[in-house]
């Protein structure tokens, strides 16, 4: 019996880099571009839901980065697995598109064009306003988004997912 292949796990980083910590999707995506080497690809991608569903169309996995908020504590981690149940909508509502990330992977789900996997992590954002650079609380929580994409890659790769 042959080995299974590897599956194809894509990492995307959702944001605008000039809305301060709606960037952190992106901030985390730069720095886990370094260590993809042949284990994930990475993605920036200012999510706009339609495009979404085209980039992950052909990912055996997705894992999703992105600021929310949900009123909890700047800096807070998010994650939920969105293959399991839908992502609140309430919480991801700092989207400057009519079709947001939600409503994608909704559609996707409808459609039956979800990918297997799909991870969402979300950090908890402080500051929205117009400008460039991370809050010090989402600088900080890059770094954790960065680990938990990382483990979450190698279970991904091993077939354990939750």
């Amino acid at each position: 019996m042959g080995r299974r292949p590897k599956p194809d796990i894509l990492v995307i980083g959702i944001g605008n880099a000039y809305r301060r910590d709606d960037g952190v999707g992106l901030a985390a995506a730069q720095r886990l571009r370094d260590q993809a080497s042949k284990s994930f690809r990475v993605l920036e991608h200012n999510g706009e839901g339609a495009d979404l569903m085209e980039c992950w169309e052909a990912a055996d996995a997705v894992i999703l980065l992105d600021a929310v908020q949900s009123g909890a504590k700047p800096g807070t981690l998010h994650r939920w697995n969105a293959s399991r149940r839908p992502l609140p909508a309430r919480t991801f509502r700092g989207s400057s598109h009519a079709f947001s990330l939600v409503a994608a992977v909704e559609l996707a789900r409808v459609l039956r064009r979800l990918p297997q996997h799909l991870i969402a992590y979300g950090v908890e954002g402080r500051d929205f306003r117009a400008g460039m650079g991370l809050s010090d609380e989402a600088e900080e929580a890059v770094s954790e988004v960065v680990e938990r994409v990382l483990q979450e890659a190698r279970q991904v790769s091993c077939g354990r997912n939750g």
